[in-house]
């Protein structure tokens, strides 16, 4: 992992820790090539053009893409998850569905116009 994701994961808050590393933990698995950096200040994992990236908020983790699209099926699947125009925001008691957000990075990575 480069320093500064490193880093960016090292000054993490002990309780939100588990959560992003299971996110990131999720984007390995669909794509284990993917290339990691910081873009505006967040972990962002690229393949091709594809993208996702990861945070910490003061109220939730989230799962950020470049589009709404991306996002259609989760919403539709996880109604009560607060989303955004390109993200999902999981808050404390959230559980983070594994299959759910696997297909959401796949989608995103693999079609990042939103098509």
């Amino acid at each position: 992992m480069p320093e500064d994701v490193q880093a960016y994961f090292d000054a993490l808050p002990e309780a939100r820790k588990p959560r992003l590393q299971k996110l990131h933990d999720l984007i390995l698995q669909c794509f284990p090539d993917v290339e990691i950096d910081m873009e505006y200040k967040m972990p962002t994992y690229h393949h091709g053009e594809g993208w996702v990236a990861i945070s910490n908020q003061k109220a939730y983790v989230s799962l950020y893409t470049c589009s709404a699209n991306h996002l259609a099926e989760f919403k539709q699947q996880h109604p009560d998850y607060k989303t955004g125009q390109g993200c999902i925001n999981f808050r404390a008691k959230d559980d983070i569905p594994e299959t759910a957000v696997k297909q959401v990075v796949r989608h995103a990575i693999l079609h990042p116009k939103g098509i």
